[in-house]
């Protein structure tokens, strides 16, 4: 069976036994979605590139730890989410200059508009509480569901639903603060 119809858990074990090209099809099979979520709990392009790298590096070398019982996407997922911690715990204050993606063919307004929204959305979001914000992260941005986010997180499905409300309140504070009202 080739091994993008393969199973994560299949792979792992072929990742187990040394096979690196298993390694490269999970990468490959992650890699755009751990970005995803690492850019909107890091706010930074670089950042978020350097976590996912991590992320990647420590669950290779934690192969020999893997138990057959978990789904290799929650395991993984609680790597890059403490890797983001871990990253934002030892982040020095520093000014941020912001990367600008390609423009938008819609349109210059249109290009203003969503990065004017976007940079409010992450302004915003920095200023949610940290467990709240990878909640949110991982609910809205990667469409986990609260089991999935308390089995990344190791928290109960009633936590992932409180960090989900508080985040929301918050992130609807810090918008309000910025004069975004809601639509």
């Amino acid at each position: 069976m080739p091994q993008s119809q393969q199973s994560d858990e299949a792979l792992f074990r072929q990742i187990q036994t040394g096979k690196r090209d298993a390694f490269a099809a999970l990468v490959e099979r992650y890699q755009r979605r751990a970005f995803a979520v690492a850019l909107r709990l890091l706010g930074r392009r670089q950042d978020a590139e350097d976590a996912v790298q991590q992320a990647f590096l420590r669950l290779y070398e934690a192969r020999a730890q893997y138990h057959p019982k978990w789904r290799v996407s929650t395991w993984f997922y609680r790597i890059l989410t403490n890797t983001c911690v871990d990253e934002l715990r030892h982040r020095r204050p520093m000014l941020e200059l912001q990367e600008k993606d390609e423009p938008l063919v819609r349109g210059p307004d249109h290009s203003l508009e969503l990065a004017e929204r976007d940079r409010l959305l992450h302004a915003a979001l920095a200023t949610v509480p940290m467990e709240a914000r990878i909640v949110l992260t991982l609910y809205y941005a990667d469409g986990r569901s609260y089991q999935e986010i308390g089995a990344i997180r190791g928290i109960s499905v009633n936590t992932v639903k409180t960090h989900l409300r508080r985040g929301r309140l918050a992130l609807r504070r810090a918008l309000r603060a910025r004069g975004v009202d809601e639509a």
